[in-house]
């Protein structure tokens, strides 16, 4: 019978958040529509659970949910279903599907790292499920050879939105040492044999086995370094664009921020001065009030005094008037008055009363005019101050409410463009320290080479041409069948391990047509293997197979004005049921095609048909 998977259930669970999940079945699965929907997550997601180091992109949406269930299974029947947890490490093998509910019970523990040593690993489980349990595959010239694992299958299975674009051979995952290993695992899908029966080469000179040690080593610090590097934004090219982009935005940012800034502290001083001025009238309208309380008193003071005097005045002038009588000072009649024992001289008495009189009404006259002074300040002062008050709460308003939220921003947003430039050269050095591990490599090999050490070169693999014919042939015919234009001779180039169509490199054409010849590789593959009855996968994923409709790279790549999106499909939907493809795409499908109960498409527009593979509501609330 033959062997191979399907998978039937991707769910995502949380402890508060709604189930998200889609199901798949044999044949064609399509998931289709807007952008941002999370389609080309649900292909990060698959691959993560069939062992994929991730981590997972952080997306929003994903917040809050910390289980991952992939319910699969085997074309013989056995039905399973893998849990992980969101932030990776080893699964859980449950039996039976499970995408609505979490399975109870602790499962069976599978370590997520492959080992030809523990067979208590997911590679392994995957593996014995398609009858290529402890096969070996070559990686270099020398004969030595590593054990599969169920990842050097999943590559050529699940292609990703920047994988079917790229300007290599569907063989190569751009790292040149591993194309020997790539290679051989083809070659083990299409003949069904692999290389367990290689020697190698013996015996080795200490020169060699320092060498090997030295391979080995740098191999083990080449796969760190490529594990860092898939947890990064993307290959070098984009990374340096990605930093050139952010230097102009900084340099913008930079720009704006001073201009904010400056505008900050305008309106700061601006402030300051105004508050300045409302503090210094306010002290001075204190200080007028206390003066005027003060010098008020001063005046009831001086009336009084001049009352008194004035009295005296008047009493000296009556005392003149009535003539002879008792002193008024010591009180003795005239008869008994006597000079020499009392001076008192009425006439002296309010001479001086009215002199002092006098100078009290000229100070009085000073206090007055001094006072009025004040007053009219005071009024000058209350009439200012709230038009003062009211500026500084117009500036302190246009500061809080404009000037600081938009000066915090920029510096947020300037901040966060640092940081990400830091990461984007971090990621740029860890590039930069991986090819260097590989030239490194590859300059030892050339030496085991020079040696007669054996190294790693395109060449180690030997496919049969017969082989490679055949498989040519499939993909002739496959995109015959779905109409790519002018279509008349396919060549599998050994050399460089990919198509050679009309005479021209498939890596030669636009990222669209790219696409679409990749998808037909993958395709061509999966069906030569069910032709000739040798091991493989059983299932596709495709990310994008139809670039060509949407962002076609200049004419030549643009395929919408042809049919080939209708053939596409309808070439797929009549694979038979030991096949599953799962395709994802921006473009919809032909009608018929998107009225299968396989087809599912994500609208982006709540409350009409799907909004995306996450509930719409399944987001946390904003904090």
């Amino acid at each position: 019978m033959t062997k191979g998977l399907r998978l039937r259930h991707l769910s995502f669970h949380g402890p508060a958040r709604e189930r998200a999940t889609i199901a798949l079945g044999p044949g064609l699965n399509i998931v289709h529509g807007a952008s941002n929907t999370g389609k080309s997550f649900i292909v990060d997601a698959i691959d993560f659970m069939l062992g994929g180091k991730g981590p997972l992109r952080d997306i929003p949406e994903r917040v809050g949910y910390d289980q991952i269930l992939l319910a699969m299974e085997s074309l013989d029947g056995h039905q399973f279903t893998l849990v992980r947890s969101t932030e990776g490490g080893a699964f859980r093998l449950f039996e039976g599907l499970y995408s609505d509910t979490l399975p109870e019970g602790e499962g069976k523990t599978l370590a997520d790292i492959h080992s030809d040593r523990n067979e208590e690993n997911l590679s392994a489980y995957l593996l014995a499920k398609l009858d290529l349990a402890h096969k070996r595959v070559r990686r270099n010239k020398r004969g030595d050879t590593n054990s599969l694992s169920f990842r050097n299958l999943a590559r050529l299975v699940i292609i990703n939105e920047e994988e079917i674009i790229q300007q290599r051979s569907p063989l190569s995952d751009g790292n040149y040492t591993a194309d020997t290993t790539n290679t051989a695992v083809f070659k083990l899908l299409l003949t069904g044999v692999d290389d367990s029966t290689l020697a190698t080469m013996q015996p080795r000179t200490p020169e060699e086995q320092s060498r090997s040690a030295q391979l080995d080593l740098l191999d083990q610090l080449i796969e760190s370094h490529r594990r860092q590097v898939k947890e990064l934004a993307g290959p070098p090219n984009e990374l340096e664009a990605q930093r050139e982009r952010l230097d102009d935005s900084m340099r913008s940012q930079s720009e704006l921020l001073a201009v904010t800034e400056s505008e900050f502290k305008d309106a700061a001083g601006r402030r300051r001065d105004i508050a300045r001025r409302v503090e210094e009238g306010r002290d001075r309208l204190t200080e007028i009030t206390s003066l005027l309380d003060r010098f008020t008193l001063l005046d009831a003071h001086y009336r009084s005094d001049t009352d008194r005097l004035r009295g005296i005045e008047e009493a000296g002038s009556l005392f003149a008037a009535l003539g002879a009588g008792n002193c008024p000072f010591c009180g003795s009649a005239p008869e008994h008055h006597r000079k020499s024992e009392c001076d008192f001289d009425v006439d002296k008495a309010v001479a001086a009363a009215q002199s002092e009189i006098r100078k009290i009404e000229l100070r009085q006259s000073e206090l007055t005019q001094t006072i009025g002074a004040l007053r009219k300040e005071a009024v000058s002062f209350e009439r200012r101050l709230p038009a003062l008050e009211e500026q500084l709460a117009s500036v302190s308003g246009e500061i809080d409410r404009v000037v600081a939220p938009n000066l915090r921003q920029l510096r947020t947003a300037y901040k966060q463009l640092a940081d990400k430039d830091g990461e984007v050269r971090e990621a740029l050095a860890i590039h930069r320290g991986l090819s260097d591990l590989e030239h490194r490599k590859a300059a030892l090999e050339r030496e085991g080479d020079q040696s007669g050490d054996g190294g790693n070169s395109l060449s180690d693999v030997d496919l049969p041409s017969s082989t490679a014919d055949k498989f040519a042939t499939i993909v002739l015919s496959t995109l015959k069948a779905w109409h790519f234009p002018e279509i008349d001779r396919v060549h599998f180039d050994a050399k460089t391990r990919d198509l050679v169509i009309n005479g021209k490199n498939r890596t030669s054409f636009g990222k669209g047509l790219r696409a679409i010849t990749q998808a037909a590789f993958t395709i061509s593959l999966l069906q030569y293997c069910r032709q000739s009855d040798t091991p493989h996968p059983g299932f596709v994923v495709l990310d994008s197979p139809l670039l060509s409709y949407r962002e076609p790279e200049g004419d030549g790549d643009d395929l919408s004005g042809t049919d080939l999106n209708s053939h596409f499909f309808e070439f797929l939907a009549k694979l038979e049921d030991d096949r599953q493809v799962l395709v994802i795409e921006n473009t919809d499908p032909p009608a018929d095609i998107q009225a299968s109960e396989q087809a599912v498409k994500f609208t982006k527009i709540e409350g009409v048909g799907r909004y995306g593979f996450f509930p719409v509501d399944s987001a946390p609330p904003a904090p």
